[in-house]
This record gives C-alpha cells, structure tokens and sequence, in this order.
C-alpha cells in the first residue's frame, strides 16, 4: 500500500487532465444532491479551493489516500487561475476495517486562508470538518459560515468502522506540477504568480465553478 503514496508517478499530461475532469464530474455530481450540495453564495465568496478526492480501506492496516487540485482566484479580476495538484496521504496501525471514498471541497474564503497553499503541508485536522453552519447543507456543525476562513464539505460513499484516522495533510504534488506544466514550478508560481496559463480542463472546471456559485441567486 505504501507504494500508492506517489500520485504522480508514472503519469503523463493526459492522466492529470483526467484527473481534473473527474473532480470536476464528482463536485457537479455532488451539487446536484440536495443534502449535500453547496450553497451559491458560499461558493461565489471563495477565495480558493481544493478538490480532494481521498480513499481509506484496510483491515489491521488502514490506508488513507488521495490526490487532488487548488485553485486560487484573481483578486484584481474574480477570475479563476491555473490547477495546482495536490496529494494527501496517511497510514495508521489499529483496529480498522470497511472502505470509504469521499469528495472534500475545501473553500478557502479570504485572501489570507489562500496563502496556506504556499505552505509545505496544509493541515487539515478532523475537527475542522463541517465548520460552515447548521443551515449550511453538506456539512456538519453549527458554527457561522461567516466567521470561518476554511469551510470543508464531504460527499463520502462507503462504510468506514474502527478506530479513527486523522485527515492528516495536504502537500504539494511537485512530480504533477512539473509534469503538467513542463517546468518545476511552485504552487505559489502557478496559484499567485501568474507563471503559467490556465489549461482546457483547469478552464472547464473554473467555469463550473463559476456556474454553480451563479445557480440559486435570485
């Protein structure tokens, strides 16, 4: 299992654009259930966003997995930037048995909340899940949206029983970035600094994003 811990190994521009055109049918898919979609005017305020899809399964042994993308809006234009990728893996010893797949969409809605993608690991501790308010839809918790830089929302799927696993952190996919965008490059060069262009799939996933933060404005 620990040989799955690279998401990037082994693949090509084709792969990683496949990779975000998944995540883009998974969070269209996930906006279309009512219980678990999330509301226009939170997504219209985000700043930032991650598309995480991660998978833990094991029995005795639990792995937790995933890979996933950034983007980071234009504070000047409102306009989505270029995908960044991202990875997030975790193993654990205890009692663990089941299999789960879950959709996180992460939304970072301040400018300062976006600068944790420059980090090296951006940590994402189980409490923080479901911080964006009991009427908020998706989520768990009972906290204002309003005052939360981070809002975390789940699609799971599966049944996952045993002892708990952290969500553990989320690190720069480096191997991807500079696979995708044929130089290395840095999420802040491709999230902040404008160093690279935007791709079709990055582009057809902005424009989602952008079409369902518009969907229930009156």
């Amino acid at each position: 299992m620990l040989g799955c811990a690279s998401p990037a190994f082994g693949i090509d521009k084709a792969d990683l654009d496949g990779r975000i055109r998944a995540l883009t049918a998974r969070f269209e898919a996930m906006q279309q259930k009512p219980d678990k979609s999330i509301p226009a005017d939170l997504l219209a305020k985000a700043q930032g966003i991650i598309l995480l899809d991660r998978t833990k399964a094991g029995f005795l042994f639990a792995y937790q997995g995933g890979a996933g993308v950034a983007m980071a809006k234009d504070p000047k234009t409102g306009k989505w930037g270029p995908a960044a990728f991202l990875s997030a893996n975790e193993a654990s010893l205890g009692a663990q048995i089941g299999g789960e797949q879950a959709l996180f969409v992460i939304l970072l809605t301040t400018t300062n909340a976006t600068r944790l993608l420059t980090e090296p690991t951006f940590e994402l501790g189980s409490e923080a899940r479901g911080t964006a308010g009991a009427e908020t839809r998706g989520v768990e918790g009972k906290v204002s949206s309003n005052e939360q830089p981070v809002l975390i929302f789940d699609d799971r799927q599966g049944l996952f029983g045993g002892a708990a696993v952290k969500a553990g952190a989320i690190t720069p996919d480096e191997k991807a970035n500079r696979v995708y965008y044929d130089q290395a490059v840095s999420m802040r060069d491709i999230l902040f600094q404008q160093a690279v262009k935007p791709t079709a799939a990055a582009s057809e996933l902005a424009g989602k994003i952008a079409e369902l933060s518009k969907t229930s404005k009156k």
